[in-house]
């Protein structure tokens, strides 16, 4: 008898979850932002205290070495803004995510050619591949770049896709 109310209790909170997650997918669907917005938050205040760690490490280090504290202030100065540009504005969350891809995209792209001039493991497929690997993620991280609710929009589909698997599958 317990362990017949243990499955259905472990079934009912499956169930549960599934439900949050798809209600959650289809509002931050409707609101593409919500699903940017807690990223940007906790991204932001993570990237301020490693700012604020990085100035006080660099303020310690300028007795012993002037270059290596300079370095850390300044690296702690792009943090902290960077930090604060994510936690007032998730917009920047979405184009830097964005902007990454893209770099991504471009790494992939060159790496791909170098594989087809060099025929790497005997084959061209392999930078073929790559280059239209790199080529697609040219497009989607100019389309985080130049609308940063899209980001938004594949949490949310996300979190549907996730809540719809969890409902239907058995065990």
């Amino acid at each position: 008898m317990s362990l017949l109310i243990t499955k259905w209790s472990e079934k009912m909170e499956k169930t549960g979850n599934a439900l949050v997650l798809i209600i959650l997918g289809l509002i931050v669907l409707a609101f593409p932002l919500l699903g940017l917005i807690p990223y940007a938050l906790i991204t932001g205040f993570i990237v301020l205290i490693l700012g604020i760690g990085l100035l006080l490490s660099g303020i310690m280090e300028m007795g012993e070495s002037a270059g290596l504290g300079i370095l850390q202030i300044i690296l702690g100065i792009i943090a902290l803004v960077l930090g604060i540009g994510f936690i007032f504005n998730p917009g920047l969350f979405g184009w830097l995510a964005g902007f990454i891809v893209w770099i991504v995209g471009l790494f992939l792209i060159i790496a791909g050619i170098m594989g087809v001039i060099s025929k790497a493991d005997g084959s061209r497929w392999n930078g073929v591949v790559a280059i239209i690997i790199g080529i697609l993620y040219v497009i989607i991280g100019n389309l985080f770049k130049d609308n940063p609710a899209l980001l938004g929009v594949l949490i949310g589909l996300w979190l549907l896709i996730t809540g719809i698997i969890m409902l239907v599958m058995k065990e």
